[in-house]
């Protein structure tokens, strides 16, 4: 089967590079440790001709931090609303080695909040190949995203900085200092959720310092200290979903992200009588031929189908 594209997931720690075959499939990928932070000495491009080495000169899509500010070249942020359509639209093309045609996605910008993604928006692209009907998607992680769609179109999304607040209360407060190893505690996590649900107008954020007086109190052992507090925040998290609009009990919502993590947003779900179901793998993969599909760098419809 000849190939037709070459795509690159090109975020702060990770470099994942996808040959495609003509019909969209992924016929080789490549996982390096050349995220923008943590570029080998001959910077952007010996990390480009890494990834690309011994494949054909074949036009690569590129999406993620690659394209911003500190990244290989800066790309604009789109506006909300945005579809595949506009994000094809506005791809940069920079120079790049071995006679490749480079071209950069943007990422989105919702001016109301205001609120920004990238990388994001190309996991989304993905999404609506396999189920263009998606009206909220949303995506876990150390920034989860909560995106509302309409047609196919972002029109707005809010991100909250669950994970990064989890790391950091872990590390650096008195929550988490001097803690024993965590162990998997589906207790604590499932009473950290349920104190979220029921923290009221003041929210979660007001119950923090019980995940300490909890354990000097005997109620919680120092090593599921770590869950309880994951419990706490991602149940503050669907909360404030829940009193956006962000989320509705009577939808299912995709998620895109890890396993692990998704797994532990769905267990709190069912607590607030959500439903969140992990969306298929390969989104990243996906959206990327879709949005090149689109621009015209291959010749195959915009679809990815099973």
């Amino acid at each position: 089967m000849s190939a037709g594209l070459i795509g690159l997931d090109w975020g702060s720690t990770h470099l994942r590079a996808y040959l495609y075959g003509a019909d969209g499939h992924a016929l080789e990928s490549r996982a390096l440790p050349h995220g923008i932070r943590q570029l080998p000495a001959g910077g952007f491009p010996e990390a480009f001709s890494s990834a690309v080495r011994d494949w054909p000169a074949l036009p690569v899509l590129a999406c993620g931090m690659v394209g911003s500010r500190n990244g290989w070249q800066e790309v604009p942020y789109l506006d909300t609303p945005t579809g595949v359509e506009r994000l094809a639209q506005h791809l940069t093309r920079i120079a790049a080695p071995d006679g490749h045609a480079l071209y950069l996605v943007p990422g989105l910008h919702d001016t109301h909040r205001p609120d920004v993604m990238r990388g994001e928006e190309t996991q989304i692209a993905g999404v609506l190949a396999r189920e263009p009907a998606t009206t909220r998607l949303l995506l876990p992680g150390t920034h989860s995203k909560w995106v509302r769609l309409r047609d196919g179109i972002v029109t707005d999304f809010a991100t909250v900085m669950t994970g990064e607040l989890y790391g950091l209360l872990r590390q650096h407060s008195i929550l988490g200092a001097a803690l024993p190893e965590a162990r998997d505690d589906a207790d604590a996590f499932r009473r950290g959720v349920a104190a979220a649900r029921g923290s009221g107008p003041a929210g979660a954020l007001s119950l923090l310092f019980s995940a300490r007086a909890l354990m000097l109190d005997g109620v919680l052992d120092p090593a599921a200290v770590p869950d309880y507090l994951s419990g706490l925040l991602i149940g503050e998290e669907l909360r404030m979903a829940l009193a956006a609009g962000w989320a509705d009990a009577d939808d299912a919502i995709p998620m895109v992200g890890e396993g692990p993590l998704c797994d532990r947003y769905r267990r709190a779900a069912d607590t607030f009588g959500l439903r969140l179901a992990r969306a298929p793998d390969g989104t990243t993969a996906d959206g990327l031929w879709r949005i090149a599909a689109a621009a015209g760098l291959v010749p195959a419809p915009a679809t990815i189908t099973s």
